[in-house]
């Protein structure tokens, strides 16, 4: 089994019955949990697995659900929080899986919920995703009706409330703590923290905290163990990813493939290359907030760590490819106004600067650009850094601008030389 996350994926999409989802081996890994493993020793099989979140991030998963306090004088309710707000511009895996096997996303939430003792559990879903909500809302009501939900799930005295929350709709939810501040019905903007949620996180419990493609994993890790899922992989980091690619490619779409496979393979033997007369030119290789990367870097391999000695980051693992023929100001411009627009304004840095760097870049795709608008575009880029902002989302917004001016400096300098945009007519 090499693609455990996609295999009952079907062509047109329409997703497994709960009881085909149980013929194809669905649920075992939550009957092997509850009935054979301690809570510990659930995080203990996902530690060993080497399964790092698939949200951006990359943190450990099993080192994240060994914060949350255990014991009988932990505050209750626990809670899990599943992150399937999915507003990375180029992204779309977690509704890939939401929307062709929802089963195995709540037998994933199930048996999280039992490693780190959550009583109560969210899956906190992006507002466009309705065909996901509806999938996913049929599937919570078989696994209610079949007992793997409510009171004492397979006689083990484990008892665990799932629900379904569909999202304002906002990027910034896609940070933790917002997201837990909307959940509360409050105005989505980040916590400060220390605290961290493992220890107060919604309604000041603790709250074990995951995205939709790292809990889709844990399923088949404790049903066939975390050597085999550490197997599945090209690199330390454990088990596959579903990469995807987007742009002017032949075949744009999304693959299970080993988790460091290169990004030359993605885009020329899954995507298909580039389409007739274009030239790749550069790429963001994990989503609209990660660093580019040109032509020269085609052989390194997609994993956390790969990433980012080559100076970006893996992030979502969704390819935006950019050709020969698109305009990189105009797509710097169109990027910075979408992070203007979603930042929740409550620190200065992003409120004010995402919307400043947005007018610089559209001047410039105006042919209104100034020569010391390079020099403005670049301080930016020192100034908005994590650490001077509440939250990633502005750092966020600078890598793929920081990559630009230093790898396309030219077609800056272009757009205010010759006062207007030269890829306008191609």
């Amino acid at each position: 089994m090499e693609k455990p996350l996609t295999q009952n994926i079907r062509p047109d999409g329409t997703p497994l019955n709960l009881a085909e989802y149980e013929k194809a081996g669905g649920y075992q890994g939550l009957r092997k949990a509850l009935t054979q493993l301690s809570p510990g020793e659930v995080t203990q099989l996902v530690l060993e697995s080497n399964l790092r979140g698939r949200g951006g991030a990359g943190f450990p998963t099993g080192r994240k659900w060994s914060f949350v306090p255990m014991g009988d004088d932990v505050p209750q309710p626990k809670y899990l929080v599943i992150n399937a707000d999915e507003m990375e511009p180029a992204t779309f895996k977690d509704r890939l899986l939401m929307e062709g096997d929802p089963h195995q996303l709540i037998e994933g939430i199930i048996i999280a919920a039992y490693a780190v003792q959550a009583g109560i559990a969210y899956i906190f879903l992006r507002r466009a995703y309705v065909t996901a909500r509806q999938r996913l809302k049929q599937a919570i009501e078989e696994a209610c009706a079949k007992g793997y939900l409510g009171r004492n799930i397979l006689g083990s005295g484990f008892n665990l409330e799932l629900y379904l929350h569909m999202s304002a709709g906002r990027y910034i939810c896609g940070e933790e703590t917002a997201l837990l501040n909307a959940l509360e019905g409050k105005r989505a903007i980040p916590r400060s923290k220390p605290p961290f949620p493992p220890v107060v996180g919604l309604w000041g419990k603790p709250t074990a905290f995951n995205n939709v493609e790292t809990i889709c994993n844990v399923p088949h890790i404790i049903r066939h163990g975390p050597v085999w899922f550490k197997d599945l992989s090209r690199v330390p980091d454990g088990g596959t990813k579903i990469y995807g690619a987007s742009g002017k490619v032949r075949r744009p779409g999304a693959w299970e493939l080993p988790m460091g496979v290169t990004i030359r393979e993605i885009l020329e033997e899954h995507a298909g290359g580039m389409q007739d007369g274009l030239t790749l030119r550069a790429l963001l290789p994990g989503g609209a907030s990660t660093d580019m990367l040109t032509a020269e870097n085609l052989d390194i391999p997609m994993d956390f760590n790969s990433m980012q000695e080559a100076g970006s980051r893996l992030g979502t693992g969704t390819i935006v490819v950019i050709d020969d023929r698109t305009c990189i100001v105009g797509l710097l411009a169109n990027l910075m106004q979408f992070f203007a627009q979603e930042s929740c304004g409550w620190c200065t840095p992003c409120r004010e600067g995402l919307a400043w760097l947005t007018k610089i870049l559209n001047a410039m795709e105006q042919g209104r650009g100034k020569p010391e608008d390079i020099d403005h575009l670049r301080l930016h880029t020192r100034l908005i850094t994590l650490g001077r902002t509440f939250c990633a989302l502005a750092p966020g917004a600078m890598e793929p601008l920081q990559s630009a001016l230093m790898y396309f400096e030219d077609d800056f300098k272009r757009h205010i030389h010759e006062k207007s945009c030269p890829w306008r007519d191609l």
